[in-house]
């Protein structure tokens, strides 16, 4: 009898399933393998002269949206370049057979203090088998809008940047690159594993496994990104080739009995740090603010009210403002007595 997570293969999302690799290429992983990708990672950026410049922290974890599980990925990067703040934060999110469900990116680059780059990856409504783009870069107050949308036929070997993360972590696991594998995405193609190294972390040496991203643009050459894991599936090293930054593990993930899962820390929220979310408080303030004008407006008894209680509060300058509350107030009230 076939598993709920091997006949969910053939629902008519199996073409963008997964990573839209299948078969000899990769296979879908085991519900104890996927399990293992479930955790997170925090590493710091660091310049050529041993400088913080920052952090990197990954996270992966069981979900449900819409009622239904789901496989939670949260990236976040804060940096500086020229000592400009800089950011990225990637939230993406995959069914139970790991079927591709939303992925959103928001960047903040350093030239621009108040710029914002945008990019919402979504299923179409009514085309359930279009995946739409949109994408949208904020200045100060010029907007720039673009959307564009392909069909799942011509998807096939996407690898998107969340979906990224979880690859490579199952290929750490693994400790195989499938031959010839080749990925499709927006500006992703090629994909080699390097060979496996030595890092010292803590003062211990340790076996490495890494993975290199060959990064292509139309309109710019070229990016390599080199990934190194531990054989738990860690992320150990990321960097940029040619670049003078690297982000490091500094402190070695503790060993757990096997078999038995134990949560780790909570990477504490500093939400007026992360992008998205203070975007989102300011836009919610200001949403406030505007509904208690309007109400405010609607309604000008009300500062009457308070203004003249302030005014006789003022001028008795009662010991106990709570019970002199009451009483100015209780001409107000219907079927109410000062024994109540």
């Amino acid at each position: 009898m076939e598993s709920p997570e091997r006949r969910c293969l053939k629902s008519k999302n199996e073409q963008l399933m997964f990573f839209l690799l299948k078969g000899t290429i990769l296979s879908l992983p085991e519900p104890v393998e996927l399990t293992k990708c479930v955790f997170a990672d925090s590493l710091v950026t660091i310049s050529e002269g041993g400088r913080d410049l920052g952090r990197f922290c990954v996270s992966m974890e069981f979900a449900h949206r819409a009622h239904q599980p789901c496989v939670l990925l949260h990236a976040q990067s804060q940096g500086a370049i020229d000592d400009s703040p800089c950011g990225t934060t990637v939230t993406g999110e995959w069914g139970p057979c790991l079927t591709f469900l939303h992925m959103n990116i928001l960047a903040t680059p350093g030239p621009c203090l108040h710029g914002a780059l945008s990019k919402n990856f979504f299923f179409s409504q009514f085309l359930p088998i279009v995946l739409i783009i949109d994408h949208s870069y904020t200045c100060y107050e010029e907007v720039t809008r673009d959307s564009v949308s392909y069909s799942m036929t011509a998807l096939r070997g996407l690898v998107t940047e969340g979906s990224n993360f979880l690859l490579m972590r199952l290929l750490a696991l693994r400790k195989k690159i499938p031959e010839h594998m080749t990925c499709i995405s927006f500006d992703q193609k090629l994909r080699i594993s390097l060979e496996q190294e030595q890092m010292e972390i803590e003062g211990e040496t340790v076996e490495v496994f890494g993975v290199e991203r060959i990064v292509h643009s139309v309109d710019e050459s070229p990016t390599t990104w080199q990934c190194y894991f531990l054989a738990d599936g860690h992320l150990a090293s990321r960097l940029q080739v040619g670049s003078p930054v690297t982000m490091r593990l500094l402190q070695l993930p503790s060993q757990k009995e096997e078999g038995i899962h134990t949560p780790y820390d909570k990477i504490p929220l500093v939400w007026e740090e992360d992008i998205q979310m203070r975007s989102k408080f300011l836009d919610r303030k200001e949403e406030l603010k505007a509904d208690h004008a309007s109400y405010l407006r609607a309604h000008p008894e009300i500062r009457a009210l308070i203004s003249d209680f302030l005014q006789f509060l003022l001028l008795k300058k009662p010991n106990d403002v709570f019970q002199f509350a009451r009483e100015y107030f209780l001409p107000f009230t219907s079927n109410t007595s000062l024994d109540t």
